[in-house]
């Protein structure tokens, strides 16, 4: 039985506030507390949200002397650059993030020719178990504040800015909660995260909620609670597969919350947003990718409005799991597609730059220790 981790451990060291860990009121507020006018968040909110800028020393409408004040109560570094790697070209870029305390965490940055998406981490690591993910086998570190979720999307939105990908200046259009954690188990910084996201400049990054993908392994009360919040982001289930049998070893959480639990949970959200729903499914060679699965998958979805993700298993080293044959992989789809299930295959990108959430952490933890 695997122990599932819904509570993260508790901090050595907090981390620092920053202003997208604040609302607009509290910002206002905590500025009045320096003996600062109002204002002064406001121009702040500007250039981190809007110019994506977060070196003070370069705001040219802040007074010199109240620089560093404001940096220390405002914007204090969160993030630190480790390591990059990148792969299609330079179009694929995975960041490796050292935190204030030492922890690691990964976003990956990714140009296509319609959009450009930020991949990002909720927690650093992940208390959810999945054998299959080398997230979940390293287990749940801490959760991560909304400023240092919010920075991953910033530092992201900065690198389309300059230019870094190849194609030149672009915008960064999507945002989706698939990096390392589970969102739904860091609740309230993930919301604060998906507001700074999603509300119009200044006050935030001004990308639409329909441009943000949340997902999650099933946590019932999370999505009970998403349903109120008044914030139609695009919903995406990790099932990986239709029968509880197996997905009670897959994916752990189904012990507390079955397949059908989470369904109709997806499907409440699906009727009070309008918003399709995604069921994210990990192909796994010879576990869960038989035409049985895929004919089950297609009963529980027929007539709803939900899309499947098929996503060919990013294998981590040594792990007994692979990707799905091809002819299985293209037998599941002609099997959902008779059900009139839409699906599309993702495009797998990053195999070859520890493309797997967890994958370069982990890397780079092993070559610490062997220093």
């Amino acid at each position: 039985m695997v122990d599932l981790v819904f509570d993260a451990p508790a901090v050595k060291k907090k981390s620092p506030v920053h202003l997208a860990d604040l609302t607009v009121a509290e910002r206002k507020v905590r500025a009045e507390e320096l003996g600062l006018p109002a204002f002064r968040a406001n121009q702040l909110a500007v250039h981190f949200f809007t110019h994506h800028n977060d070196d003070v020393e370069s705001f040219t409408d802040i007074p010199k002397e109240l620089r560093k004040s404001l940096a220390d109560a405002f914007l204090p570094k969160l993030l630190t650059l480790v390591k990059s790697v990148t792969c299609d070209g330079g179009k694929t870029r995975k960041d490796l993030w050292r935190l204030h305390d030492g922890v690691l965490v990964e976003s990956v940055l990714m140009r296509y020719t319609d959009r450009t998406t930020v991949c990002i981490s909720s927690q650093a690591g992940c208390g959810m178990g999945c054998p299959f993910c080398a997230t979940g086998q390293a287990g749940l570190t801490r959760n991560l504040t909304a400023g240092e979720i919010t920075a991953q999307v910033v530092m992201a939105a900065k690198a389309c800015d300059l230019g870094e990908l190849p194609g030149g200046p672009t915008r960064l259009s999507n945002v989706v909660f698939m990096g390392m954690g589970e969102p739904m188990a860091n609740y309230k910084a993930v919301m604060q995260s998906i507001r700074n996201i999603t509300n119009p400049q200044p006050n935030g990054l001004g990308i639409g909620a329909r441009s943000v993908t949340l997902s999650t392994v099933g946590l019932v009360t999370g999505i009970e609670k998403l349903i109120e919040e008044d914030l139609p982001v695009t919903l995406a289930i990790s099932l990986h597969t239709p029968d509880d049998e197996l997905r009670d070893t897959l994916v752990p959480v189904n012990s507390r919350w079955k397949v059908k639990e989470v369904l109709q949970a997806a499907d409440k959200y699906e009727a009070k947003t309008g918003r399709r729903y995604s069921i994210e499914y990990a192909l796994i060679r010879d576990i869960n990718d038989q035409v049985w699965r895929a004919d089950l998958l297609g009963r529980l979805l027929k007539n709803k409005n939900a899309h499947v993700n098929l996503i060919p298993l990013n294998p981590t080293p040594g792990s007994k799991w692979t990707a799905s044959r091809h002819e299985d992989e293209a037998a599941f789809v002609e099997t959902l597609e008779g059900y009139g299930v839409p699906v599309t295959v993702r495009d797998t990108r990053g195999r070859e730059i520890d493309g797997a959430c967890g994958q370069l952490a982990a890397s780079q933890l092993s070559n610490n220790s062997n220093e």
